[in-house]
């Protein structure tokens, strides 16, 4: 128990990484997996390269692990990680595969899709509309704002019938 209170006291509670604030007292894995662009996957590999536990607490990690992590992650390094594990794979510019994270893979995201607004796609113009982009049903689904219904008309208006018998109550009085 005492060794187990050592431990805590030399925890670092926020870990910041990737311009995110990171908890601590999580495994290491789960805690990089909040970094937008990383999943569960590329935590898991870049953990494996780093020769880091799995299960190890991110604010236990000393802090020249975590330098060499938080290089890694600022950088890039395609070589680090396997080509499926990319999520910005044969840039335009660069035309490289690239692992961008945080904001700047926000930034990528938003310039794919201006980009193929400006080339008018199909994707592109669906964006525009603020349609559904990947073939997902838009018959019953995706809907903003009120939707409208079908109204049914009645079996004596529908044939031009004389109005049923209860309106021809009402309006005699």
């Amino acid at each position: 128990m005492a060794q187990e209170k050592g431990k805590n006291e030399n925890i670092k509670y926020i870990v910041r990484l990737a311009n995110t604030n990171l908890d601590g007292t999580r495994q290491a894995v789960y805690a990089l997996s909040n970094i937008r662009g990383i999943g569960y996957r590329t935590a898991e590999i870049l953990l494996k390269k780093m020769n880091i536990p799995l299960n190890a607490k991110l604010g236990e990690i000393e802090d020249d692990k975590i330098d060499q992590i938080k290089e890694a992650i600022d950088k890039g390094y395609a070589e680090l990680y396997p080509p499926w594990t990319l999520n910005h794979q044969r840039d335009i510019q660069t035309g490289k595969d690239l692992l961008k994270v945080g904001p700047d893979l926000g930034v990528a995201v938003q310039d794919d899709i201006n980009r193929m607004k400006r080339t008018r796609s199909y994707k592109g113009i669906r964006h525009e509309k603020g349609k559904k982009v990947r073939g997902q049903r838009t018959r019953s689904n995706g809907r903003k704002g009120l939707a409208v219904g079908v109204i049914k008309k009645r079996e004596g208006q529908a044939e031009g019938a004389a109005p049923a018998p209860a309106a021809a109550e009402e309006t005699k009085k």
